[in-house]
């Protein structure tokens, strides 16, 4: 069992220092509501990310967050992604 202590400890390591990792942005609450009313979607309707991910703990996210996810696409030149920010599960 995971002690609270330890998920709370910082990260030794810069998780977007890879090359491969996508680049994770923390929407405002504005943003969100402008993302949301474009797709036509409610929050829990995105894919999930939780808050303990690497990458969400990295941009500081919070349960009932946005982010936005920016992937490098061959076809595309980039590519966004949305996801609802959530305790375990």
């Amino acid at each position: 069992m995971v002690k609270k202590q330890d998920k709370e400890k910082k990260l030794s390591y810069d998780v977007f220092a890879h090359e491969l990792a996508p680049r994770h942005i923390l929407l405002s609450e504005e943003e969100a509501k402008q993302v949301l009313a474009k797709y036509h979607i409610k929050p829990f309707q995105l894919p999930y990310i939780k808050v303990t991910d690497p990458a969400a703990r990295t941009i500081g996210a919070k349960p009932g967050d946005l982010v936005r996810i920016i992937r490098k696409s061959q076809t595309a030149g980039e590519s966004d992604f949305y996801r609802y920010v959530v305790e375990e599960f």
